[in-house]
């Protein structure tokens, strides 16, 4: 080990050994790090320690941290350009940065400081995380999703996943410069977004679904009543009338839980206008169709699935999880009858995230859904810079599509023509 941080675990020893908890808790943070630089000084100069001002400067820092903070997870947390922490036990942390992921250059002082640090993340937002219970989703005061699993669940030591959340909201002009999606395709969703279309957001993990969600929410009208049902909230809409509804786990007497489900039941007696589902993964799907066919068009949701087929034929699954008495046609035909487009989002190998494809729920013919792919990316060879290159294209049949319907009854029909013309031009 460093002499440095030889020096820090002596000092970090004598000074939380002799901290008292209640005065920590009523000071400033301004005034605990005027302390603890007065204890770091009066420490170094008793010992005779070599430290320069900037280390001394430093430990002050990281013993704020670790007592107001996050400990060694603080400094990640404070970088804008890292999206996702990953920590495996107290000496291997990895950070998602641009799409990529990379081992970050900080670690915990042994697994006690890491559990410290877990417990502290569930005990802020009204969980646990113990023996009894060692699993644990939260949420943190900015905002960003936390789940924590500890031994003897995870063998290596303390497992911490944190999804930052982000503090300025990613529109579709965002997802254009990026590269996720094309102009006319950004047009589209604006449009359906604004009509009321009933959109999946289908794709994998980290896949970018939430942040696409986000941005069709922009172009709701904010003259309607918006109820939002979410595990973790994670949608940032700018709308004056809004619900923001949270699930809850069941309590430490085992009760008390409320699930995704019982909140889309819940919602429909809210008179919302458009529901949001945040992830659609289990019974609730079959309420959310039910609203979608009476009345609350314009709503939507995400899930995960690696085709739009697929996200389909997953909603037939978890529709059959909340009722066995109907058949498969009826459900097929409720869904059919309920989705309109389904949007297919990826993270790629190069850490892009692009929408894969915009595809509409035609009908169905027998027992097969129709389905029409709109836009697709096609991919090409890698360029020299690893990043993948490639095109979106368009079949350019939109003719029958029921968004021409919705852009007449909205006022947007000259709008959408514009887009068609521009989207023929490129073929």
């Amino acid at each position: 080990m460093e002499q440095s941080q030889q020096v820090y675990l002596t000092l970090r020893r004598q000074i939380f050994d002799a901290l008292d908890a209640s005065v920590v808790e009523s000071l400033s943070r301004q005034e605990l790090e005027a302390q603890l630089a007065n204890a770091v000084d009066m420490l170094v100069s008793r010992e005779q320690l070599p430290v320069s001002s900037l280390a001394k400067s430093e430990y002050v820092t990281s013993l704020t941290h670790e007592l107001v903070g996050l400990g060694p997870l603080q400094i990640l947390m404070d970088d804008d350009s890292i999206t996702d922490i990953m920590i495996n036990g107290p000496k291997q942390v990895y950070i998602e940065r641009n799409g990529l992921v990379e081992q970050a250059p900080v670690r915990f002082i042994d697994e006690q400081q890491l559990l410290d640090i877990a417990k502290r993340i569930a005990s802020r937002v009204g969980r646990r995380v113990d023996e009894s219970s060692p699993t644990c989703d939260a949420r943190l005061e900015d905002g960003s999703r936390v789940n924590i699993v500890i031994p003897p669940i995870t063998l290596d030591g303390t497992s911490i996943s944190i999804r930052k959340f982000r503090q300025q909201s990613i529109g579709f002009e965002h997802l254009v410069e990026y590269g996720s999606l094309s102009m006319e395709m950004a047009a589209i969703l604006q449009i359906a977004a604004r009509c009321r279309l009933n959109i999946l957001v289908s794709g994998g993990t980290g896949s970018g679904k939430t942040t696409l969600l986000n941005a069709l929410s922009q172009h709701i009208s904010n003259g309607e009543r918006i109820v939002t049902i979410e595990d973790t909230a994670e949608l940032r809409l700018q709308q004056p009338h809004v619900v923001r509804m949270e699930t809850r786990n069941k309590g430490v007497e085992g009760t008390g839980a409320i699930t995704s489900r019982d909140l889309v039941i819940n919602s429909l007696r809210m008179r919302p206008d458009r529901i949001i589902v945040g992830e659609c993964r289990g019974g609730e799907a079959f309420e959310m169709l039910q609203a979608m066919n009476t009345g609350h068009d314009g709503s939507m949701s995400t899930l995960h699935a690696n085709t739009p087929r697929d996200a389909l034929a997953r909603v037939e699954s978890m529709v059959m999880m909340a009722t066995n008495n109907l058949p498969l046609e009826a459900i097929r035909r409720s869904i059919v009858s309920a989705v309109d487009l389904v949007v297919q989002v990826s993270r790629l190998h190069d850490g892009s995230r692009k929408i894969m494809s915009i595809t509409e729920v035609v009908g169905i013919e027998g027992e097969n859904v129709v389905l029409e792919e709109l836009f697709a990316f096609k991919a090409a060879q890698s360029g020299d810079d690893g990043r993948i290159q490639g095109e979106y294209t368009t079949s350019g049949v939109m003719a029958r599509s029921a968004l021409f319907e919705k852009a007449r009854f909205f006022g947007v029909e000259q709008q959408l023509s514009q887009v068609i013309e521009a989207m023929t031009m490129n073929i």
